[in-house]
């Protein structure tokens, strides 16, 4: 059940755990975004430079205001027409953890329009991270069935939802956009 399922993960989110979950892209790693050693132990599951940043996701384009500082009108626009999942990076990431934000204090956001993820940031209360579930510098998995054991064994929590679905999903397009209104694609 969607509701027993949203409680785990949240359980484990609120300790500073990290889980595996199904996303409105591929599958991914999530934790609590402004939890330092949260964020470190994903990094090191996947094998991943300490220096490069996540993504985070957020259920409300009314939140973004409480994690980034310039945000260009644009961006609301983008959010509300596009119909496949986009990320924005956006300059002047605030109250996050040190290791989520990149080093030119940009952050990847994306509004989430999935059931299991919208519920549980909306319960959590605060954004969490997405990074696909897969072992730096391998291809993401496409379903739940290709995440490798060693990523299901390190993480704290692998959430019983979607784990049977075959529908090949593929990451988010990630647009840069400047605070103003100028931007380009860093994924397609």
């Amino acid at each position: 059940m969607l509701r027993t399922e949203i409680d785990k993960a949240l359980a484990v989110l609120k300790a500073g755990g990290v889980i595996l979950y199904p996303t409105d892209t591929i599958w991914g790693l999530g934790c609590d975004a402004t939890n330092e050693a949260a964020v470190a132990k994903i990094n090191a599951i996947k094998g991943r430079a300490e220096d490069k940043s996540l993504i985070i996701l957020l259920d409300s384009d009314a939140k973004l205001q409480s994690y980034v500082t310039e945000i260009p009108e644009v961006a609301y626009e983008l959010i509300e027409y596009t119909e496949q999942p986009l990320t924005l990076v956006l300059s002047g990431a605030k109250n996050l953890a040190k290791n989520v934000i990149n080093a030119d204090g940009s952050i990847g956001v994306r509004i989430v329009k999935h059931d299991f993820c919208e519920q549980l940031i909306q319960r959590f209360r605060k954004p969490i991270t997405s990074t696909s579930a897969n072992l730096s510098g391998q291809p993401a998995p496409r379903f739940f069935d290709d995440i490798a054991d060693e990523i299901k064994a390190a993480v704290d929590h692998i959430v019983d939802w979607e784990q049977e679905l075959k529908v090949d999903k593929r990451p988010s397009t990630i647009m840069k956009l400047s605070p103003g209104g100028q931007f380009s694609f860093i994924r397609k």
